[in-house]
Order: C-alpha cells, then structure tokens, then sequence
C-alpha cells in the first residue's frame, strides 16, 4: 500500500464527482452539535481586547492547558497544545525517534494510513503487527515484534478502524514493552469519548516515562474544523524529560502557536459542558451501530461491532475492499465507504463505514438493496 499519499481524499474525491446521490461514510466528520459554550466563547471572543487577537503562548493558552491537566490528572507543563491530533501525533512520533536510537516504528495492521504516512514522511522503518481474532493489539504479538531497533510504538484505542478498545492490563503492558526495548509508546486517545465497552485505558494509567498520549477535542466535541489537539509528555525530571520542550521548539518552528480563539472556545466549553453532552452523542452512535449492523446482517455481511469510535468494518462476500470496489460501491448503490485496502493487509477485504452521517439509514437500505 502506498501510504505516502493520503487516500481518504481519493475515495471521497471520486464521490463528489459521481453522477448520483451518495451517502458519504468515508469522512469522521461528526454530525451532530457541538456544546452550546464552543458558540458562546466565539461569541465572547469577537469582542475581545485587541491583544487577544495576538499570537497565543506557543504551548496553548494556560486556562485550557489547565483543564486539560485537571482532566488528565498531570502537571499542566507537560502539556503541548497542537493543531488538532494529527500535529500532536507527529511531534510525538518524531520525539520518540529523536529521543532513542531505533529508527522503526511498530504499527498495527489494520492500520490508520496516516500514522504510516507519517512514518514514511519521516524516513523510519516501519514493522506491522497483526490483530488478534478480536481486532485488538495482542501484547505478546508486540513483545515479539519489538526489539532495539524500535524507537515508536504507536496504540490507537478506541481504534480506527476496528473499533477495538485496550483494557488497562493491556495498555500497562505495551508501556512495559516501550521501556524494555528503550521505545516511546505512543497512545492516540482521540476517540476516549466513545467506549461502549467500559474497557478503556488512558496510557497515562501506566505512570511510565516511555508514553505520550495524545488527543483532541475533534470528535468528542465535534469541531474537527478548530483543530484544537494536544499531546501529554513524559515528566520533565524524568528520563524522558527533555522530550516536551523538544516537541515545543518543533511547534515554534512549524506554527508558531496555536489558534487563539478556538483554544478559547474549547475553554470555554470545557468549563461548562457537562457529562451529559458526551453521552448524548455515545448513545446516538449506539442506536447508528444497532441499525447499520442490523441491516449489514440482512446484506449478508460479516462485520465488526465497534467497542469504541465510530466506524464498521464490514465483509461483503465475493467483494473486496479495493478502491475498484469502493468507486463501483459509489456508482452502484450511492455508497462511499473506504476500501479495507487502504489500512493494510488485515483487513483488505473490507469496507470501512463511518456512522458520522445522519443518512445512515438510507445508506443501510442501499447496501441490503445492492448485496441483499
């Protein structure tokens, strides 16, 4: 698979040019409201003082690196406050292959393509780790992966695309990995919002100085637009110590600083929105993956129900999950959905539907229509 080129943009590319209707199921691009406060802190932003339309602190604005600290329960130095997950991944990626002598990074496969996109743009060797029969990172298979060429070891729970969810047993042992072969674990928790399951970990759980965890608010209070991310270092007086003011300086040369008014925004709402906001969103995502995996029983199709995030892996008998199949899915029943392809080897023969989308029903009624 080519992972130097990003492929959502093919698939979806290929949609908007179609010559129908069509159900888009490739983006994560939630659908639904963000929290009332994310409006009222544009609002409040717009009348602000001229000096706060200045450049940000280049590690974000305090208040919320506060609220993140207290969230996480950390020192608020140890947070970098990015654009979106994706710039805090790469800060830690990139940390971890500064920081120790390997130049691999351990991946799973299935895989998100830009985490191996990213390995690429950064010139490491890259080693897939097959999932186990229920879709999660099996420790031991990682164990046995790892050795002193591994700098990275990248985790993503819940995971995209299997939906799969580490439990802490499992998350303490790939941080225990990490140490033993001198190699940051890298933790993508960008989707915590959405276990179904009551399994999550945060790596940062593990209290080891071999772990960075990174997240956004994105999804969970979807604003994928703001590009509000952040990564949480190791402890400065550990070993890993010099790690968050590395990832500072590389933020300083690349962005300068974050943007200030959504920082305030996503303050704003982190101050005041309640628990309540992100159940409401678990629980229409729950009725979404109900529907959809009813209606994937009725095509014939064999599929992975979701512990956490929001996307299905779906099997389609004599269908494969190529990008041939995932244009003609487009064309053929107003369906996009990205090819199983495009994540690895693993899964290739599957199509990965996103249940961001309130057409989800008809999107379900087109694929029993079709493979029915």
């Amino acid at each position: 698979m080519d992972y130097e080129t990003p492929q959502f943009y093919r698939v979806m590319q290929y949609a908007a040019g179609a010559d129908r209707d069509v159900v888009d199921m490739v983006s994560g691009n939630p659908d639904w409201d963000p929290p009332e406060a994310v409006r009222e802190g544009l609002r409040e932003y717009a009348d602000a003082d001229a000096s706060d339309f200045q450049y940000a602190p280049s590690r974000g604005l305090r208040g919320l690196r506060e609220r993140i600290a207290a969230r996480h329960g950390v020192e608020t130095g140890r947070i970098v406050v990015t654009n979106g997950a994706g710039e805090a991944n790469h800060l830690a990626m990139t940390a971890g292959l500064d920081r120790f002598s390997g130049r691999e990074i351990l991946l799973s496969d299935p895989v998100y393509p830009y985490y191996a996109g990213r390995a690429n743009f950064l010139g490491a060797e890259t080693r897939f780790v097959p999932v186990d029969e229920n879709d999660r990172l099996d420790p031991d298979a990682v164990r046995a992966a790892a050795s002193p060429e591994t700098a990275v070891v990248v985790l993503n729970s819940p995971n995209n695309p299997t939906g799969a969810v580490s439990d802490a047993d499992a998350v303490a042992e790939f941080a225990a990995i990490a140490e033993a072969n001198d190699a940051l674990l890298v933790a993508d928790e960008v989707y915590d919002r959405f276990d179904y399951s009551g399994r999550f970990a945060s790596a940062l759980a593990a209290d080891s100085p071999n772990v960075v965890a990174t997240n956004a608010f994105s999804k969970s209070m979807a604003i994928t637009g703001f590009r509000v991310g952040y990564a949480i270092f190791p402890p400065a007086d550990g070993p890993a110590g010099e790690l968050v003011e590395r990832a500072t300086t590389r933020h300083m040369l690349t962005n300068v600083s974050g943007s200030r008014p959504a920082q305030h925004a996503v303050e704003r709402a982190m101050e005041t929105t309640d628990a309540s906001y992100y159940e409401a969103a678990r629980d229409r995502l729950r009725a979404r993956i109900d529907r959809f995996c009813d209606a994937l029983d009725a095509a014939g199709a064999t599929y992975t129900r979701p512990d956490g995030g929001f996307y299905v892996l779906a099997r389609f008998e004599g269908f494969p999950g190529t990008f041939e199949n995932a244009y003609r899915l487009i064309d053929e029943a107003g369906v996009a959905g990205m090819p199983g392809a495009a994540f690895g080897e693993a899964r290739a023969d599957d199509l990965r539907f996103s249940l961001t989308t309130p057409r989800v029903d008809t999107a379900a009624e087109r694929l029993v229509d079709y493979f029915g």
